[in-house]
């Protein structure tokens, strides 16, 4: 399970002049953290492209919990969907940090898809990739345990966000546990006991709004379902030899 879209954003991928043309068709906006830039059930069809900052895209479930589908940053694209279909929004997307973005209406959206098919095809993967994720989602909910999970999510992290500090790698983007847990599907507590025993091991160290990777490696290894017992609640690390 990927928090993040893996191949070119929607910005990057278009001609230089349809991404200027693009960007011209809009009003840029501004977004605090905690702002929330679509919310899922409403009716609007403008889109936005983000131009700086992360925002998180989170659905409710039935139990009434938050899960969260994906992190979306500088040059990709949000609400195409509503955009396209014109039917409710089918997730709420909030602003992580600080985020500049531009609002592009539905009707003007639809009709630069119209006149260039290059541009048309991106979001047919967009949506198409969307599909993929979905599926792959189902599947690491019902066979990887919590801390699989959150081992995949905090590796996306490191990948994309992270930075090179004595520690280990620091997470620019420290998501708090209940944001990890709805990155997860899974309950905080049960995060919280993940995230124990990777500081246990030496694998974390966090701190308030700080979380830094020291062994990568331990933390793959984990991911792949290695290094776990039977019950996929303890870590096994530089056993001695006989062991």
């Amino acid at each position: 399970m990927s928090l993040f879209r893996q191949h070119r954003s929607f910005l990057d991928a278009l001609p230089p002049y349809d991404r200027k043309t693009f960007l011209s068709l809009g009003q840029r906006r501004q977004y605090a953290p905690g702002e929330v830039l679509l919310r899922e059930n409403d009716t609007s069809t403008f889109v936005l492209v983000i131009l700086s900052g992360w925002s998180v895209v989170m659905v409710e479930t039935d139990r009434g919990t938050p899960l969260i589908l994906a992190l979306r940053g500088a040059g990709e694209l949000v609400g195409d969907l509503a955009a396209v279909d014109q039917r409710p929004r089918s997730a709420t997307v909030t602003a992580l940090e600080p985020m500049e973005a531009v609002v592009v209406p539905g009707q003007r959206f639809r009709t630069f898809l119209a006149s260039r098919p290059h541009a048309t095809s991106l979001i047919m993967r967009q949506l198409s990739s969307r599909l993929r994720d979905a599926d792959h989602e189902r599947r690491s909910l019902a066979s990887r345990t919590v801390l699989q999970r959150l081992s995949l999510s905090l590796l996306d992290l490191v990948a994309r966000t992270g930075h090179r500090v004595p520690e280990g790698i620091e997470l620019s983007l420290p998501l708090p546990q209940h944001e990890l847990a709805a990155a997860v599907g899974a309950t905080r507590e049960a995060v919280a006991k993940a995230l124990r025993l990777l500081r246990q091991e030496g694998v974390v160290r966090t701190g308030t709004r700080r979380l830094v990777v020291t062994d990568v490696h331990l933390l793959r290894l984990l991911a792949s379902g290695g290094g776990q017992s039977a019950a996929g609640t303890t870590t096994v690390r530089n056993p001695s030899p006989g062991v």
